[in-house]
């Protein structure tokens, strides 16, 4: 969602802070701005649209200053426009605030604030922040002042402000949305994700909920929101901050395709023995006796994330023969989920701060649940508050649209299914080892995939103009359907829809002419002769067909044609791990298309990295 950044040191500010803004565009925006002090006196400088507007405005009306904050915005409370772009100032123009998240009871704060003189600029329910601070100033501090306000807010948020009147500091403060505090060599950063401060430093402190940073040149103070001190431990970030860069790769998001053996790897590095049979999650901190007491494991996430929950539930009934439900993290805690002692909550999550899955966990614990965290950022809000972790290790993701976070996530379902399927005794040592065996060999079976490349650029350009797909997949390849889809959907803006092929007859197969181009998914396992007949009634019906396929080109014949379809060939693997080799095409599939279309892939409009709010 929106981006924060904040920075108190020796560099000069402004490019600090642009340059930390730009890292984070991977967030999603529609407007920008910085407010730097310069003694008494606060300038501010916003734009709408992306950063290069913003810095042209600073080009024609040069700004300096000691120290400043920086935002880009989405919109959420009011249109994009500059008028609408953070930072906000308070009505004496001496207090800036920056914000993400949503203030709940903004309308009514409004009005309140309006009877007393308050006059307000813009839109946006974070104009009302600044206003109700600076209503609580009493001269003892900025921080006073944020911890008086804060009772009357209600809602997620993370907030940084400065007040030209309490010089050389900088207030930061979460309760939902991440805040990261970069602790450098004279110098102190505040940002809402960790690729805005790596150029800096990489030792970092994230605020927990209800926590809150005061910088300033000589440290960083962290309490709660009472004002009580709070002990936080300093976490190194070990991305290299050149992996968060193209190199050389036209867009992040082919980058991050391209990533995904190397991804791969890491998720598994360390944790498996062919040897054994065994997969060892050393952080998952659950005994192996607690494991075997579960009867029912619940798979949440939102996105991209749940379609790895689906495959999830195959893998973990299969395997671990537990049941298994799967939930959206939006969904879950507003229909009283039946949850209990014998329950193990696994969240799903990239960032490990998205709002509605962190919402679904704390609503699994407190009905007794034991739970997990599936995520890719160390310290991470998801990662703290489970009782255990399996981190993917998948590396900096910045394009929008996930890759190689949910080919990672999918990894690391087949780890903890492993891992449970041993508590429970619920697998044989030689299925287990072939699983393994298969697993070692992920990242070279990526590395054949992406060798379709050319093959998959040719196949977008005939279909580029096409208004609609529908993609199909059966058994634990139909998630990777849905996956295909949700991908062409997010960065080209075409309309498609995902389906298990049995399900075509009840509907789909209407929209089936010789104008729907239709994926469809048919590795060579016990179900393949199912999908050949899905491929016949498509093709009796004047679809064009894209297969996916790890079957030979003659299984065929008779069936597609050559100058109207289009086969892609798939390395073939163990049948649970088809889903990691399936979707990498689909992915190319999405990115090629959304190019040729002229889309912006890494920042596809309206959407948001990581979705911080309800």
């Amino acid at each position: 969602m929106c981006g924060i950044v904040g920075y108190v040191g020796t560099k000069p500010v402004v490019p600090v802070l642009i340059g930390a803004l730009r890292r984070l565009e991977y967030r999603g925006y529609d407007s920008a701005g910085i407010a730097l002090v310069a003694g008494d006196r606060i300038e501010v400088r916003r734009s709408a649209g992306k950063l290069e507007r913003l810095e042209r405005t600073i080009q024609a009306d040069p700004v300096d200053g000691d120290y400043g904050v920086g935002h880009t915005r989405w919109a959420t409370h009011g249109r994009p426009t500059e008028e609408n772009a953070h930072p906000h100032r308070d009505c004496s123009g001496q207090l800036v605030v920056v914000h993400n998240g949503i203030v709940e009871n903004y309308l009514e704060l409004k009005r309140e604030l309006q009877k007393t003189g308050h006059r307000f600029e813009t839109e946006t329910d974070t104009e009302v922040i600044a206003h109700l601070v600076e209503r609580e100033l009493r001269g003892d501090g900025i921080e006073n002042a944020v911890r008086r306000a804060l009772r009357k807010l209600r809602g997620l948020f993370g907030v940084v402000l400065v007040h030209a009147g309490d010089p050389h500091k900088i207030v930061a403060v979460r309760n939902g949305p991440p805040i990261v505090v970069g602790i450098g060599d004279r110098e102190f950063l505040v940002a809402s994700d960790i690729p805005a401060i790596l150029d800096h430093t990489r030792d970092v402190v994230f605020l927990g909920d209800r926590e809150m940073a005061v910088i300033t040149h000589g440290g960083v103070e962290f309490t709660d929101f009472t004002g009580r001190a709070v002990s936080k431990a300093t976490q190194r970030i070990q991305w290299d901050p050149v992996m968060a860069e193209k190199a050389g790769y036209k867009h992040f998001m082919l980058k991050e395709i391209f990533e995904q053996p190397w991804a791969l790897q890491e998720t598994v590095l360390g944790r498996v023995s062919e040897e054994r049979a065994r997969v060892f999650l050393g952080e998952l901190e659950i005994p192996e006796a607690a494991l075997r007491e579960v009867e029912q494991v619940v798979l949440v996430a939102c996105g991209t994330s749940w379609h790895a929950a689906l495959v999830g539930k195959f893998l973990l009934e299969q395997l671990a023969r537990v049941r298994v439900e799967v939930d959206y993290g939006s969904e879950f805690r507003y229909r009283d989920p039946i949850v209990g002692d014998r329950t193990l909550a696994v969240v799903i999550t990239q960032s490990g701060e998205t709002a509605d899955t962190l919402a679904a966990l704390r609503e699994a614990r407190e009905k007794g649940a034991r739970s997990i965290a599936i995520c890719n950022v160390v310290g991470s809000m998801a990662t703290r508050e489970s009782d255990g972790t399996v981190y993917t290790h998948a590396g900096p993701e910045i394009g929008v649209a996930s890759t190689k976070a949910f080919t990672s996530q999918l990894l690391a379902l087949h780890l903890l299914a492993l891992h449970l399927a041993h508590a429970r005794g619920s697998l044989e040592a030689p299925a287990a080892r072939a699983l393994i065996e298969a697993i070692a060999h992920v990242p070279v079976l990526i590395e054949h995939a992406l060798k379709s490349d050319a093959l998959i650029q040719s196949i977008a350009k005939r279909f580029y103009r096409s208004t609609n797909f529908l993609y199909l997949g059966r058994g634990v390849n139909y998630p990777i359907a849905l996956e295909g889809a949700l991908k062409l959907k997010e960065v080209s803006y075409i309309h498609a829809e995902g389906y298990p092929a049995g399900e075509m007859k009840h509907g789909p197969i209407a929209l089936i002419d010789e104008h729907m181009p239709v994926v469809v998914l048919v590795p060579q396992d016990k179900v393949f002769e199912k999908m050949r007949g899905n491929l016949q009634e498509i093709k009796a019906r004047g679809g064009s067909v894209i297969v996916a396929t790890d079957a030979p080109p003659e299984e065929f014949d008779g069936v597609l044609d050559r100058e109207r379809d289009s086969v892609i060939p798939v390395p073939p693997t163990h049948p649970l791990l088809m889903p990691i080799a399936m979707v990498v095409p689909l992915q190319l599939l999405a990115y090629h298309i959304a190019v040729l279309r002229g889309c912006d892939v890494d920042q596809p409009r309206n959407l948001a990295k990581s979705v911080t709010v309800e």
